[in-house]
Protein backbone atom coordinates (compact mmCIF):
# COMPACT_ATOMS: atom_id res chain seq x y z
CA UNK A 1 0.00 0.00 0.00
CA UNK A 2 1.44 3.61 -0.89
CA UNK A 3 2.08 5.64 2.37
CA UNK A 4 0.76 8.62 0.50
CA UNK A 5 -2.90 8.94 1.52
CA UNK A 6 -4.72 10.00 -1.22
CA UNK A 7 -9.10 10.55 -1.32
CA UNK A 8 -11.66 8.21 -2.30
CA UNK A 9 -12.87 8.32 -5.89
CA UNK A 10 -15.74 7.58 -7.59
CA UNK A 11 -14.57 4.22 -8.90
CA UNK A 12 -13.24 2.53 -5.35
CA UNK A 13 -16.92 3.94 -3.95
CA UNK A 14 -18.78 2.39 -6.50
CA UNK A 15 -16.81 -0.86 -5.31
CA UNK A 16 -17.47 -0.48 -2.29
CA UNK A 17 -21.03 0.16 -2.77
CA UNK A 18 -21.63 -3.30 -4.50
CA UNK A 19 -19.65 -5.01 -2.00
CA UNK A 20 -21.23 -3.25 1.07
CA UNK A 21 -24.96 -4.26 -0.74
CA UNK A 22 -23.66 -7.99 -0.93
CA UNK A 23 -23.18 -7.92 2.07
CA UNK A 24 -19.54 -8.39 2.38
CA UNK A 25 -17.38 -7.66 5.23
CA UNK A 26 -15.49 -4.75 5.88
CA UNK A 27 -12.20 -6.54 5.96
CA UNK A 28 -13.04 -8.23 2.91
CA UNK A 29 -13.77 -4.69 1.12
CA UNK A 30 -10.80 -2.72 2.11
CA UNK A 31 -8.25 -5.84 0.75
CA UNK A 32 -10.14 -5.68 -2.41
CA UNK A 33 -10.10 -1.77 -2.64
CA UNK A 34 -6.64 -1.74 -1.61
CA UNK A 35 -7.49 0.83 1.48
CA UNK A 36 -7.22 0.14 5.75
CA UNK A 37 -10.30 -1.26 6.53
CA UNK A 38 -10.46 2.50 8.92
CA UNK A 39 -11.17 4.12 5.49
CA UNK A 40 -14.13 1.87 4.67
CA UNK A 41 -15.53 2.20 8.23
CA UNK A 42 -15.01 5.79 8.35
CA UNK A 43 -16.61 5.82 4.82
CA UNK A 44 -19.64 3.98 5.48
CA UNK A 45 -20.38 6.27 8.33
CA UNK A 46 -19.73 9.37 7.15
CA UNK A 47 -21.50 9.54 3.75
CA UNK A 48 -24.51 7.19 4.12
CA UNK A 49 -27.91 9.05 3.02
CA UNK A 50 -30.36 9.17 5.79
CA UNK A 51 -34.35 9.90 4.62
CA UNK A 52 -36.15 11.16 7.75
CA UNK A 53 -39.36 10.05 5.56
CA UNK A 54 -38.37 6.85 4.23
CA UNK A 55 -35.91 5.54 6.36
CA UNK A 56 -36.06 2.08 4.76
CA UNK A 57 -34.06 4.04 1.74
CA UNK A 58 -31.41 4.60 4.67
CA UNK A 59 -28.08 3.04 3.24
CA UNK A 60 -24.77 3.93 1.29
CA UNK A 61 -24.56 4.97 -2.44
CA UNK A 62 -21.74 5.77 -4.42
CA UNK A 63 -22.99 8.65 -6.00
CA UNK A 64 -24.48 10.38 -2.66
CA UNK A 65 -21.37 9.40 -1.00
CA UNK A 66 -18.96 11.19 -3.76
CA UNK A 67 -21.50 14.97 -3.71
CA UNK A 68 -20.70 14.84 -0.23
CA UNK A 69 -17.56 14.12 0.41
CA UNK A 70 -17.01 16.60 -2.40
CA UNK A 71 -19.40 19.07 -0.46
CA UNK A 72 -17.29 18.77 2.28
CA UNK A 73 -14.13 19.42 1.13
CA UNK A 74 -15.06 22.50 -0.45
CA UNK A 75 -16.81 23.42 2.85
CA UNK A 76 -13.35 23.08 4.27
CA UNK A 77 -11.63 25.72 1.84
CA UNK A 78 -10.88 29.13 3.97
CA UNK A 79 -11.48 31.00 1.05
CA UNK A 80 -14.77 30.08 0.40
CA UNK A 81 -15.72 29.98 3.86
CA UNK A 82 -14.76 33.60 4.89
CA UNK A 83 -16.28 35.77 2.16
CA UNK A 84 -13.63 39.04 3.35
CA UNK A 85 -10.35 37.22 2.66
CA UNK A 86 -11.61 36.01 -0.72
CA UNK A 87 -12.46 39.47 -1.64
CA UNK A 88 -9.35 40.50 -0.61
CA UNK A 89 -7.47 37.76 -2.16
CA UNK A 90 -9.09 37.98 -5.60
CA UNK A 91 -8.91 42.18 -5.27
CA UNK A 92 -4.66 41.67 -5.03
CA UNK A 93 -4.73 38.64 -7.81
CA UNK A 94 -6.30 41.20 -9.99
CA UNK A 95 -3.79 44.06 -9.32
CA UNK A 96 -0.83 41.34 -10.68
CA UNK A 97 0.15 39.93 -7.10
CA UNK A 98 1.16 36.20 -7.14
CA UNK A 99 -0.48 33.73 -4.16
CA UNK A 100 2.93 33.39 -2.79
CA UNK A 101 3.01 37.38 -2.62
CA UNK A 102 -0.75 37.64 -1.03
CA UNK A 103 0.00 35.12 1.75
CA UNK A 104 3.50 36.55 2.76
CA UNK A 105 1.78 39.90 2.52
CA UNK A 106 -1.31 38.74 4.83
CA UNK A 107 1.12 37.11 7.76
CA UNK A 108 3.17 40.41 7.17
CA UNK A 109 0.30 42.48 8.37
CA UNK A 110 -0.64 39.74 10.96
CA UNK A 111 -4.09 39.65 9.82
CA UNK A 112 -6.49 37.61 11.84
CA UNK A 113 -7.27 35.24 8.77
CA UNK A 114 -4.22 33.94 7.22
CA UNK A 115 -3.64 31.27 4.18
CA UNK A 116 -1.00 29.77 2.48
CA UNK A 117 -0.43 30.31 -1.14
CA UNK A 118 -1.07 26.45 -2.09
CA UNK A 119 -4.62 27.34 -0.89
CA UNK A 120 -4.82 30.10 -3.21
CA UNK A 121 -3.86 27.94 -6.19
CA UNK A 122 -6.20 25.24 -4.97
CA UNK A 123 -9.26 27.83 -5.33
CA UNK A 124 -8.17 28.97 -8.42
CA UNK A 125 -7.96 26.08 -10.10
CA UNK A 126 -10.96 24.61 -8.12
CA UNK A 127 -13.78 23.28 -10.52
CA UNK A 128 -16.64 25.94 -8.56
CA UNK A 129 -14.31 28.96 -9.59
CA UNK A 130 -13.36 27.67 -13.35
CA UNK A 131 -15.72 30.34 -15.02
CA UNK A 132 -14.47 32.97 -12.93
CA UNK A 133 -11.14 32.65 -14.82
CA UNK A 134 -8.93 33.45 -12.00
CA UNK A 135 -5.96 31.80 -13.68
CA UNK A 136 -5.70 34.50 -16.04
CA UNK A 137 -4.53 36.71 -13.29
CA UNK A 138 -1.42 34.03 -12.18
CA UNK A 139 1.61 35.07 -13.34
CA UNK A 140 1.81 31.85 -15.99
CA UNK A 141 -1.73 32.48 -17.15
CA UNK A 142 -1.68 28.65 -17.19
CA UNK A 143 -5.63 27.22 -17.92
CA UNK A 144 -4.81 24.24 -15.99
CA UNK A 145 -2.18 23.72 -13.11
CA UNK A 146 0.49 21.76 -14.24
CA UNK A 147 2.25 19.17 -11.57
CA UNK A 148 5.95 19.57 -10.62
CA UNK A 149 6.47 16.11 -11.21
CA UNK A 150 4.73 15.53 -14.27
CA UNK A 151 7.15 18.01 -15.91
CA UNK A 152 8.48 16.58 -18.88
CA UNK A 153 12.47 16.16 -19.25
CA UNK A 154 13.88 17.89 -22.00
CA UNK A 155 16.61 19.07 -23.17
CA UNK A 156 20.63 17.86 -25.17
CA UNK A 157 23.24 15.96 -23.85
CA UNK A 158 26.30 18.79 -23.07
CA UNK A 159 30.10 18.33 -22.75
CA UNK A 160 30.37 18.86 -19.01
CA UNK A 161 32.64 21.49 -19.22
CA UNK A 162 29.93 24.05 -20.99
CA UNK A 163 28.09 23.37 -16.95
CA UNK A 164 27.77 27.08 -15.69
CA UNK A 165 29.81 26.44 -12.55
CA UNK A 166 32.78 26.27 -15.00
CA UNK A 167 31.77 29.83 -15.75
CA UNK A 168 34.55 32.26 -14.70
CA UNK A 169 33.65 34.91 -11.76
CA UNK A 170 34.09 38.12 -13.63
CA UNK A 171 30.83 36.66 -15.83
CA UNK A 172 28.77 36.14 -12.57
CA UNK A 173 29.47 38.91 -10.13
CA UNK A 174 28.30 40.88 -13.50
CA UNK A 175 31.38 43.23 -13.51
CA UNK A 176 32.45 42.73 -16.96
CA UNK A 177 30.48 43.66 -19.97
CA UNK A 178 29.77 41.26 -22.87
CA UNK A 179 28.03 38.16 -22.02
CA UNK A 180 24.90 37.82 -22.80
CA UNK A 181 21.85 35.42 -21.61
CA UNK A 182 19.86 33.70 -24.38
CA UNK A 183 16.00 32.12 -24.58
CA UNK A 184 13.11 31.23 -27.15
CA UNK A 185 9.60 32.78 -26.23
CA UNK A 186 6.94 30.44 -27.51
CA UNK A 187 3.03 31.18 -28.34
CA UNK A 188 -0.06 29.36 -28.65
CA UNK A 189 0.47 26.29 -30.46
CA UNK A 190 -2.53 27.42 -32.71
CA UNK A 191 -0.77 29.95 -34.53
CA UNK A 192 2.03 27.58 -35.28
CA UNK A 193 6.05 27.23 -34.65
CA UNK A 194 6.88 30.84 -34.89
CA UNK A 195 8.83 31.94 -31.70
CA UNK A 196 11.48 35.12 -30.47
CA UNK A 197 14.62 34.75 -29.32
CA UNK A 198 15.80 37.17 -26.59
CA UNK A 199 19.33 37.86 -25.75
CA UNK A 200 19.95 40.06 -22.62
CA UNK A 201 23.71 41.85 -21.79
CA UNK A 202 24.01 40.79 -17.84
CA UNK A 203 25.31 44.20 -17.17
CA UNK A 204 23.55 46.79 -19.44
CA UNK A 205 20.07 44.96 -19.52
CA UNK A 206 19.80 45.83 -23.00
CA UNK A 207 18.09 43.43 -24.95
CA UNK A 208 18.55 41.88 -28.65
CA UNK A 209 14.94 40.28 -29.80
CA UNK A 210 15.32 38.05 -33.05
CA UNK A 211 12.48 35.97 -35.14
CA UNK A 212 12.33 32.20 -35.74
CA UNK A 213 10.27 30.54 -38.17
CA UNK A 214 10.58 27.36 -35.51
CA UNK A 215 12.67 25.52 -33.39
CA UNK A 216 15.20 24.45 -35.21
CA UNK A 217 18.22 24.68 -33.58
CA UNK A 218 20.67 25.58 -36.51
CA UNK A 219 19.04 28.69 -38.08
CA UNK A 220 18.27 30.04 -34.52
CA UNK A 221 22.07 29.85 -34.02
CA UNK A 222 22.60 31.45 -37.29
CA UNK A 223 20.55 34.36 -36.62
CA UNK A 224 22.17 34.86 -33.41
CA UNK A 225 25.53 34.97 -35.58
CA UNK A 226 24.33 37.47 -37.95
CA UNK A 227 22.85 39.89 -35.51
CA UNK A 228 25.99 40.04 -33.46
CA UNK A 229 28.69 39.63 -35.83
CA UNK A 230 28.84 43.00 -36.27
CA UNK A 231 29.21 44.14 -32.51
CA UNK A 232 33.04 44.10 -30.77
CA UNK A 233 34.73 40.81 -29.80
CA UNK A 234 34.38 41.98 -26.60
CA UNK A 235 31.23 43.03 -26.45
CA UNK A 236 30.45 39.30 -27.30
CA UNK A 237 32.12 37.50 -24.69
CA UNK A 238 29.89 34.49 -24.24
CA UNK A 239 26.67 33.58 -24.34
CA UNK A 240 24.43 31.26 -21.46
CA UNK A 241 21.51 29.40 -22.44
CA UNK A 242 19.46 26.95 -20.87
CA UNK A 243 19.61 22.89 -22.29
CA UNK A 244 16.30 23.30 -24.48
CA UNK A 245 16.70 21.37 -28.01
CA UNK A 246 16.71 24.71 -29.51
CA UNK A 247 20.21 25.62 -28.89
CA UNK A 248 21.76 22.54 -28.98
CA UNK A 249 23.42 24.12 -32.33
CA UNK A 250 25.48 25.46 -29.80
CA UNK A 251 28.80 25.09 -32.07
CA UNK A 252 27.56 27.38 -34.73
CA UNK A 253 27.40 30.28 -32.46
CA UNK A 254 30.90 29.37 -30.95
CA UNK A 255 32.57 29.09 -34.40
CA UNK A 256 30.72 32.06 -36.10
CA UNK A 257 31.72 34.33 -32.96
CA UNK A 258 34.28 32.95 -31.43
CA UNK A 259 32.27 33.12 -28.08
CA UNK A 260 32.14 31.23 -25.21
CA UNK A 261 29.12 29.25 -24.19
CA UNK A 262 27.55 28.50 -21.12
CA UNK A 263 24.45 25.98 -20.00
CA UNK A 264 22.23 25.93 -17.02
CA UNK A 265 21.66 23.30 -14.81
CA UNK A 266 18.13 21.46 -15.54
CA UNK A 267 15.25 23.40 -14.29
CA UNK A 268 16.78 26.15 -13.23
CA UNK A 269 15.61 28.92 -14.90
CA UNK A 270 16.89 31.14 -12.14
CA UNK A 271 20.82 30.84 -13.54
CA UNK A 272 19.55 33.07 -16.21
CA UNK A 273 17.54 35.39 -14.00
CA UNK A 274 18.03 38.78 -16.28
CA UNK A 275 16.57 36.48 -19.43
CA UNK A 276 14.11 35.64 -17.24
CA UNK A 277 12.82 39.21 -16.24
CA UNK A 278 13.14 40.61 -19.40
CA UNK A 279 10.74 37.54 -21.08
CA UNK A 280 8.14 38.72 -18.24
CA UNK A 281 8.28 42.74 -19.71
CA UNK A 282 7.77 41.55 -23.39
CA UNK A 283 4.71 39.21 -22.77
CA UNK A 284 3.31 42.17 -21.42
CA UNK A 285 3.60 43.73 -25.21
CA UNK A 286 3.51 39.82 -26.96
CA UNK A 287 1.19 38.12 -24.66
CA UNK A 288 1.11 33.95 -25.09
CA UNK A 289 -1.93 33.95 -27.07
CA UNK A 290 -0.66 36.95 -29.65
CA UNK A 291 -0.19 35.44 -33.48
CA UNK A 292 3.22 36.26 -34.24
CA UNK A 293 2.89 36.39 -38.51
CA UNK A 294 0.54 39.39 -37.72
CA UNK A 295 3.62 41.14 -35.66
CA UNK A 296 5.51 43.02 -38.40
CA UNK A 297 9.86 43.43 -38.06
CA UNK A 298 9.48 47.00 -37.61
CA UNK A 299 7.13 46.24 -34.88
CA UNK A 300 9.10 43.72 -32.91
CA UNK A 301 12.32 46.31 -32.98
CA UNK A 302 9.93 49.21 -31.80
CA UNK A 303 9.47 46.56 -28.80
CA UNK A 304 12.93 45.80 -27.87
CA UNK A 305 13.61 50.01 -28.36
CA UNK A 306 11.12 50.21 -25.87
CA UNK A 307 12.48 47.77 -23.83
CA UNK A 308 15.95 49.29 -24.08
CA UNK A 309 15.00 53.23 -23.57
CA UNK A 310 12.61 52.40 -20.19
CA UNK A 311 15.39 53.25 -17.12
CA UNK A 312 16.31 50.94 -15.15
CA UNK A 313 17.07 50.90 -10.87
CA UNK A 314 19.92 48.67 -10.81
CA UNK A 315 21.47 51.47 -13.77
CA UNK A 316 21.17 54.20 -11.31
CA UNK A 317 17.99 54.86 -13.48
CA UNK A 318 20.26 55.20 -16.65
CA UNK A 319 18.01 52.91 -19.71
CA UNK A 320 19.90 49.66 -21.30
CA UNK A 321 20.34 51.86 -24.85
CA UNK A 322 22.52 54.55 -22.74
CA UNK A 323 24.21 51.87 -20.52
CA UNK A 324 25.19 49.59 -23.36
CA UNK A 325 26.87 53.11 -25.59
CA UNK A 326 29.06 53.87 -22.60
CA UNK A 327 30.49 50.10 -22.71
CA UNK A 328 30.48 50.38 -26.72
CA UNK A 329 32.72 53.68 -26.21
CA UNK A 330 34.34 52.89 -23.31
CA UNK A 331 35.82 49.52 -25.53
CA UNK A 332 36.64 51.45 -28.42
CA UNK A 333 38.90 54.08 -26.27
CA UNK A 334 40.85 51.71 -25.11
CA UNK A 335 41.66 50.45 -28.66
CA UNK A 336 42.75 53.36 -29.52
Amino acid sequence: MSLSYFQLDLDERRRIDRMHNRQISVTEIAAAVGRHRSTIYRELRRNRSVDHEMPELDGYYCLSAQDKAQDRRRRQCKLIRHIELRDAVVDRLKVGWSPEQIAGRLRRECSSLRICHETIYRYVYGKDVCEADLFRYLPEHRRRRRPRNARRTRGVQLPDMLALRHRPEAVSDRKQFGHWEGDLVMFRKEHGKANITTMVERTTRYTALFRNNDRKSKPIMNQVVEGFGALPRDARRSFTFDRGTEFAAWKELKNGLGSDVWFCDPHAPWQRGTNENTNRRLRRHLPRNTDLLSVTQKHLRLISELLNATPRKCLGYKTPTEAFRDEVMKLETSVR
